[in-house]
């Protein structure tokens, strides 16, 4: 079995793209992938989901040793990857999700698909940093790809403690004069290479257990307010790039083209598939469910197969006992 990457082409017609890479994600790729259909998985990366966090798996069925989170994902990945799916690792921004069309944006290109599947996860914030929405757009970002060339020689702060904040921070020193890392936590949760390459990084500082309480600034981010040790500063800054994490489903690229419970989880049909024709959802993102890694892989299953009888026009499920 082939466990190499391919890299997705984000030029072509995809028959499956599917947001998340997770145990819903993957696993919904092997099974799209399996079924003959071209699969790209888009994904922030394995260390950024509730399941790649967790330090000791015991009780997923068929694996007797025990694994790390990130270990068991990568496990499912790379059976996807011997089917044919491709994984790339970028954040989507955006999205257009029709019965007439789909496509993902990312700050590297668009993706666009014939069945979208939706299993991100629910890490996503209910709270937001008092200045934060109403500077997004004028130096508050999610996105360093996308706008790190915007803050050339300025001062950036970015707000986060995993892997997706260091790398974001590292690429954010290829433009930036300085950037400051803010991390809630006492410790950084990333990835030791990344932590090493950040702390050696002449561009760089880090802060640790610095919570960000307030983004300042009139039309554009001026600096941020910052409490460490029960003692706040204000920290002069161009911008402000948000990585943290919550309990919320995470949708904020959807942009409510997809139905929504009152609680903020996708709806689906009993096909798994959302209120648009050809969307369909797996995982945390649903809500209804214990949080279990099994289920979540299953439901993604689950929505492979019914994208499978979609992209296919059949009336009914295809059974899969081979």
């Amino acid at each position: 079995m082939n466990s190499t990457p391919r890299e997705g082409n984000p030029d072509q017609i995809w028959d499956v793209v599917i947001v998340g890479g997770g145990p819903a994600g993957a696993t919904a790729a092997l099974y799209a992938a399996r079924a003959g259909w071209s699969t790209v998985v888009v994904d922030k990366g394995i260390a950024a989901g509730a399941l790649g966090m967790t330090s000791k798996i015991t009780n997923y069925p068929g694996v007797g040793e025990t694994l790390t989170g990130a270990q068991l994902v990568e496990k499912i990945r790379a059976q996807a990857i011997g089917f044919g799916a491709s994984f790339v690792a970028q954040r989507i921004t955006a999205a257009t999700l029709s019965d007439d069309g789909k496509m993902l944006v990312t700050g590297e290109g668009s993706y666009r698909g014939r069945a979208v599947i939706v299993a991100t996860g629910s890490m996503g914030r209910s709270q937001t940093i008092p200045g934060e929405q109403r500077l997004t757009g004028r130096g508050v970002s999610y996105c360093a790809t996308c706008d790190g060339y915007f803050f050339a020689d300025k001062d950036v702060m970015v707000v986060g403690n995993s892997d997706e904040a260091l790398e974001e921070a590292l690429h954010l020193a290829r433009f930036a004069r300085r950037v400051l890392i803010a991390s809630p936590t006492p410790q950084l949760r990333a990835d030791d290479t990344l932590v090493r390459q950040a702390t050696e990084h002449e561009r760089i500082e880090i802060r640790l257990g610095a919570q960000v309480r307030e983004i300042i600034g009139e039309n554009a981010v001026e600096g941020v307010v910052v409490e460490a040790g029960g003692i706040k500063e204000r920290v002069p800054v161009s911008g402000a790039f948000i990585y943290l994490q919550g309990g919320k489903p995470i949708l904020d690229f959807v942009g409510g083209q997809l139905a929504t419970t009152g609680d903020g989880c996708l709806q689906v049909d009993d096909m798994f598939q959302t209120s648009v024709q050809g969307v369909f959802a797996a995982g945390d993102v649903l809500c209804k469910h214990v949080k279990q890694a099994v289920i979540a892989a299953a439901e993604g299953a689950q929505a492979a197969i019914a994208s499978d009888r979609y992209l296919s026009g059949r009336p009914s499920l295809k059974p899969d006992w081979a």
